[in-house]
């Protein structure tokens, strides 16, 4: 099962305390698999691959934007982070899921950081595609792309046949609508995906987005056909987490708040049994005697005989 709520907005700072908080209570088996959904004010993260030249924005900049800045352990380069973007933290046991279609249980079956990463994308596709909007892979480059056809409204712009090239359903270009980027710590996964949903496109010029400087970034607002009405955050969060169970195969709980899971969390270990303890030795019965390891070991008389010793004849002692 995979619990999942949405906590609004929240400080980045806030979020990576939660985040440790929760991956200990997965690590000791207290919680399930748990999906935090959540919104941040304007932030710039730099993972264990990051290059810092990819922030292209002053400090003096990005102070006056009230960006902040964090160096965090999870895989990749540079993402922003900031209003209007869904931001979805799986605290997930890699152990407890297994690949799509296999027969459990078997070693074999369990899911590796690259398969949860692709089960991820997976999901995020399908969140598009609930709202028309066309979305894949790109190989090589971790993520979600959204592909742009002729017919197709972006920024108030109708593409049409002077937009492209001879084929009308050629992509005409691909632009990232998701990021993803996490980390695993004894078989437990923390960090996840940035889903652009209303997202001030503006403040990716502030960075090389994962360090891709020949593909935009787009939204879920600029990709969207037609005049559709385009949910809150919040909305989406349950459409996000619907997506996940469907994706891992796992039933999906919304929980109302952390004090919840926490109230779980804490029930949990009240109903673990304690571990027995060792058994009080019977005073009325004498205390066991072993043998010394190095006691000699005679070989009787009999043995001799079966083996066609002289009488008289003798081994000399072997140890025990």
């Amino acid at each position: 099962m995979i619990q999942y709520l949405y906590l609004g907005r929240v400080d980045y700072s806030e979020a990576l305390c939660i985040q440790e908080e929760l991956v200990a209570l997965r690590t000791a088996g207290r919680i399930g698999n748990v999906l935090l959904l959540l919104e941040h004010p304007p932030v710039l993260t730099l993972g264990r691959n990051a290059n810092r030249s990819n922030i292209l924005a002053s400090d003096e900049l990005l102070a006056a934007r009230g960006v902040t800045l964090h160096e965090i352990n999870r895989g990749g380069d540079v993402t922003y982070h900031g209003p209007g973007q869904l931001i979805g933290y799986p605290i997930f046991d890699l152990r407890s899921l297994r690949s799509p279609g296999a027969s459990p249980p078997g070693l074999g079956n369990r899911l590796g950081p690259v398969d949860f990463v692709r089960l991820m994308e997976e999901a995020l596709i399908r969140l598009c595609a609930e709202f028309g909007v066309p979305a894949g892979r790109i190989c090589g480059l971790t993520g979600v792309w959204c592909y742009l056809r002729r017919g197709h409204l972006q920024c108030g712009r109708l593409l049409d046949e002077s937009c492209g090239t001879e084929d009308k359903d050629a992509p005409l270009g691909e632009r990232k609508i998701a990021a993803i980027g996490i980390h695993v710590a004894r078989g437990v996964t923390s960090h996840g995906f940035a889903f652009n949903v209303t997202t001030d496109l503006r403040n990716f010029t502030l960075i090389n987005p994962c360090g891709i400087t020949d593909r935009p970034v787009t939204s879920l607002e600029n990709e969207i056909p037609g005049p559709n009405i385009l949910p809150t955050l919040e909305s989406l969060a349950h459409s996000a987490a619907r997506q996940f169970g469907q994706v891992f195969s796992q039933q999906v709980e919304f929980v109302e708040s952390l004090a919840a899971l926490r109230a779980h969390a804490q029930a949990s270990a009240e109903r673990a049994p304690e571990p027995p303890a060792p058994a009080a030795p019977d005073p009325d019965l004498p205390a066991p005697e072993f043998p010394a390891q190095d006691t000699p070991l005679q070989i009787p008389p009999e043995i001799e005989r079966l083996r066609h010793r002289p009488r008289g004849v003798k081994d000399r002692p072997v140890s025990a």
